[in-house]
């Protein structure tokens, strides 16, 4: 198994937390400016992965909370009129 598929592995399997903190350690890192320009490549390659997948945690954990708040594609929220409507209903005419 190559380097980038195994880094890609372990990736995959951290939490959102854990993957957010080893992104704030590689840019500490390269911010430091004391890291070889090789290293640093092979540095940013893992902080673009790490970025990568907390996109991915948060692009679903946003996917989530749409559905159990109704929002989105075909929920029962307003469909992000703005204007305090909801062109979602119709008055009710008992009479």
């Amino acid at each position: 198994m190559s380097d980038q598929t195994e880094m890609e592995k372990e990736i995959s399997q951290m939490s959102f937390e854990q993957a957010l903190e080893a992104l704030e350690e590689i840019v500490d890192s390269l911010e430091s400016g004391n890291v070889a320009l090789e290293q640093s490549i092979q540095i940013y390659q893992r902080g673009n992965l790490l970025r990568l997948h907390c996109e991915a945690k948060l692009k679903d954990a946003q996917s989530k909370i749409e559905k159990i708040t109704g929002e989105g594609d075909g929920g029962a929220g307003d469909g992000g009129a703005g204007d305090g409507e909801n062109p979602g209903t119709e008055p009710l005419d008992i009479g």
